[in-house]
């Protein structure tokens, strides 16, 4: 891509970033959630209580290709993980722009957390403020989850490394200490552990051999990177065990499933993303270069799989459809953050980007949350969305604008990974 089209573009994506940043300011943060349908009051009178009615209920509420949530009562809120990504992309905005008011939102939208963890855990926790249903089980409002806090943890460690703000480090030693004690994990026969989704019993171990790999290796990678600030021999024992698991589950092209169980057998873009962002911390963190030969595989089949020739992003590694705004968001951060693994990566963030502000960018400022061949979802979804995109397309912008994304404190900067 040319000088001038670099140019083009990041103006671009600059003024598309400030219309969501107004559009989110007016909102108060607040929006509705993907997986939001029972939490409104007409869904037990519908579901009966029955576990696979309410999947249904939250099923067809998520893929009704309009929004019927005013009609069924559900409201627009805060959200724990909106929150965390808002955080990061107020911090890239200052970074790059040096303009103290995204340092304050930022300030704000930490402290919002600080406020609102699951209070019936030791240290820091966060997850879903509704009701969520799944072929694997219930999870209860205020159950927090391994995925929603370790995402969360990273934007603590961002503020820190980048202020040096003691109390945010503390924040991240207590959201270390509930994944260490708290949260409990599956521990197999191979002698790696599965990092639980959710808490286990009393926090303790249990005996099993499946497990979702995002969230394992999600927790893992903040462990590692945490304990890079505040070494405690627990955490590094727990991240190697649980990035073992996922690495002995990648597949011969690089991908991996959701889970190792039959019922998670399918491979998407944005769960992709997380498992390589959390296996580059984990190499980074600990500088341990043993696990970069499956990073490097598997960030070769996400540039090569999920993106079409004009940055259309990708669902699933077999078809692009549904064209949903999660997997854009997600594709621009890692392309981002991974950009010295493989020579498309800028290029096609951009032109991720840009079909992205083109295609799913209401006027108003905030994205659509999904596109079919006759219909537009425009759901305002807050974390799946408006705050994913948000701090994908501040990461770019900061990029874009030849300042460090974040990075300039790691170990093992990710120049010297694409050389190794």
């Amino acid at each position: 891509m040319t000088t001038m089209a670099n140019t083009n573009a990041s103006r671009q994506i600059r003024e598309s970033l400030l219309k969501l940043d107004d559009w989110s300011t007016q909102a108060q943060w607040k929006g509705y959630d993907t997986f939001d349908g029972l939490s409104s009051p007409l869904a037990p009178i519908f579901s009966f209580g029955n576990p696979f009615m309410k999947r249904v209920w939250q099923q067809g509420v998520r893929r009704f290709p309009m929004n019927i949530r005013p009609l069924l009562g559900i409201k627009p809120s805060n959200s724990s993980k909106g929150m965390g990504f808002f955080a990061q992309g107020y911090l890239h905005l200052y970074q790059t722009t040096g303009d103290k008011k995204y340092l304050a939102k930022m300030h704000s939208c930490l402290e919002w957390l600080i406020k609102n963890r699951c209070p019936q855990f030791k240290g820091y926790a966060w997850g879903n403020h509704f009701d969520y249903e799944s072929r694997s089980g219930r999870i209860a409002p205020g159950t927090p989850t391994v995925v929603w806090t370790s995402l969360i943890g990273h934007a603590f460690l961002d503020a820190y490394d980048a202020l040096q703000e003691e109390r945010y480090l503390e924040v991240a030693r207590g959201i270390a200490e509930f994944t260490s004690n708290e949260l409990g994990h599956i521990a197999t026969s191979h002698g790696d552990i599965c990092i639980s989704y959710t808490p286990t019993p009393e926090g303790k171990p249990i005996q099993g051999e499946y497990g979702i790999h995002n969230s394992n290796i999600l927790g893992a990678g903040f462990l590692a990177r945490l304990n890079s600030h505040s070494p405690k021999p627990i955490y590094l024992e727990l991240a190697e065990k649980g990035v073992k698991f996922t690495i002995r589950d990648q597949m011969p092209n690089g991908a991996w499933n959701y889970g190792n169980h039959p019922k998670w057998a399918w491979v998407d873009s944005f769960h992709t993303g997380y498992n390589l962002e959390a296996l580059d911390h984990y190499i980074r963190w600990k500088n341990d270069k043993t696990f970069l030969p499956e990073l490097k595989k598997g960030y070769t089949f996400f540039v090569e799989t999920f993106f079409e020739a004009d940055g259309t992003p990708r669902y699933y590694d077999y078809k692009t459809r549904p064209l949903d705004i999660q997997c854009a968001s997600q594709a621009i951060e890692t392309l981002v953050n991974l950009r010295d693994l493989h020579p498309r990566s800028i290029e096609t963030a951009i032109s991720v980007a840009q079909w992205t502000i083109n295609n799913m960018q209401d006027r108003t400022g905030y994205f659509y949350y999904r596109k079919y061949p006759v219909l537009t979802n425009k759901t305002p979804t807050l974390h799946w969305g408006q705050a994913t995109m948000f701090a994908a397309l501040a990461l770019l912008d900061e990029y874009l604008n030849e300042k460090v994304p974040g990075t300039a404190s790691q170990p093992t900067k990710s120049s010297e990974l694409a050389s190794a």
